[in-house]
């Protein structure tokens, strides 16, 4: 009171309210429709079943501590608790700047959390990313390369030995690629709505270079590539923006069951064979595999590269990533 501060129970919405305008300050600010999406999902899914109906000016810090453990309780992963308790603080954080609380209990619990004890648990439920279980090994690689075929054939390659995100691969033209100089610039991505834009941050604007097997795949795959109005290196087979699930479930996978970088199931085909599961499901354990071969040292197959241009290859804002 004595600080002005103070909003009066009277005055205070509910955090469903607050979460309206917290999703509309969103949109308003641009941020992109994956990021709105992902907010919207967590008031829905998460937030607002749990507390919606609370009063902004009752979300304490026991009562944010008691939401985690519903959270948890309900059965949610421990990232997905993380990331509802960052979107629920995103969403204080804008009732704050609103006048409809005085207060952000998820950020004070931040603060007053024991947080040696804290993080060294969450690094327990998170681990560290194991060779062979995240990041492919270096003979899983080179039997996927000999196993690749096709239009994914210089996709693949590409993600391979350039470590470009799935969304970069998808919204790369050919201006950005310049076979003669070796390398390629990465302008522009598609997100997961196939709309094309620039990278999410400034750091991923950067230039790639590329061994020369990448570059005479792409000689060749230049000649038969589908053409369209958007000049993507990997289009659809009309000219327009791949789809991620197109890559991963007709390219990625089935090359590393040919590779037999693949375990067995337990269920049988309909002609008595094994079925098999590929051993790594996103895209994003290729560009795991990049960073480690950039920056492994030559005696253990990689380029011994120092970590400030590893960031910078990968387009990461901050080295710490």
């Amino acid at each position: 009171l004595r600080e002005g501060g103070h909003v009066a129970e009277s005055a205070s919405a509910t955090v469903r309210a607050a979460g309206g305008f917290w999703i509309a300050s969103a949109e308003a600010a641009g941020l992109e429709r994956s990021t709105v999406d992902q907010y919207t999902q967590h008031l829905e899914l998460h937030i607002a079943p749990l507390m919606g109906d609370t009063l902004l000016s009752k979300v304490t810090v026991p009562v944010v501590r008691s939401f985690e453990d519903r959270l948890r309780d309900e059965g949610r992963s421990p990232a997905m608790v993380r990331k509802v308790l960052v979107s629920l603080g995103s969403l204080l954080a804008d009732a704050q700047e609103r006048g409809l609380v005085a207060r952000n209990a998820v950020r004070e619990k931040s603060r007053a959390r024991q947080k040696g004890k804290d993080r060294r648990q969450e690094r327990r439920q998170t681990g560290r990313l194991k060779v062979g279980v995240d990041i492919p090994t270096r003979d899983e690689i080179k039997a996927i390369v000999g196993a690749l075929e096709g239009r994914w054939r210089p996709l693949l390659l590409t993600a391979i030995f350039a470590g470009l995100r799935a969304s970069e691969l998808r919204g790369l033209r050919w201006t950005d690629v310049d076979l003669d100089g070796r390398e390629l610039r990465v302008h522009q991505r598609a997100d997961r709505y196939n709309a094309v834009g620039r990278p999410k941050s400034e750091a991923g604007e950067r230039t790639v270079p590329l061994p020369p097997m990448v570059v005479n795949t792409l000689r060749e795959w230049k000649l038969v590539c589908p053409k369209g109005d958007l000049g993507l290196v990997f289009p659809n087979g009309v000219g327009n923006v791949e789809s991620l699930g197109n890559i991963i479930n007709r390219g990625l996978v089935p090359a590393q069951i040919r590779a037999g970088v693949a375990t067995a199931t337990g269920e049988i085909d309909a002609e008595g064979n094994p079925v098999m599961a590929a051993r790594y499901t996103g895209m994003h354990s290729l560009r795991h595999f990049y960073a480690s071969w950039c920056i492994n040292r030559p005696t253990d197959g990689g380029l011994g590269l120092p970590p400030k241009v590893v960031q910078e290859r990968l387009g990461h804002a901050s080295i710490v990533m």
